[in-house]
């Protein structure tokens, strides 16, 4: 089995699209705790079923999960790998910002040491 490590942009796009909106996230986590019908995931919100099946076909299209009919019911589930594949990708993003503000503190340092022996310089 291979694992697909990298995301393309579109598929970024689709991943923090659909993270992008409270009730998606909420569905994401309630799935990844364990498998549930649409039906189901419905009842926990203030809105109707269609709008939940929208919610989920947002998710499914982001990989984030996926949905199996079992009789009459659909069952969602979490998909674990594409969470972790957008983990590793905000993992990259802060680790490019920390490098850059480790550089900026380095500069500020030398700034400040160049200063220090501008100042003690004999006049």
């Amino acid at each position: 089995m291979v694992v697909q490590t990298k995301l393309s942009d579109t598929e970024v796009d689709l991943v923090f699209h659909a993270l992008a909106d409270a009730t998606r996230r909420d569905i994401v986590s309630r799935v990844m705790v364990r498998e549930q019908s649409v039906s189901s995931l419905a009842a926990g919100y203030a809105m109707s079923f269609a709008a939940v099946q929208k919610h989920v076909a947002v998710l499914e299209r982001a990989s984030l999960v996926t949905k199996q009919r079992n009789g009459r019911e659909q069952v969602v589930h979490g998909n674990p790998e594409a969470l972790r594949r957008a983990s590793r990708l905000l993992d990259r993003y802060e680790e490019l910002w920390r490098d850059r503000v480790s550089r900026m503190e380095d500069i500020l340092a030398a700034d400040d040491r160049r200063g220090d022996q501008e100042e003690g310089a004999p006049a």
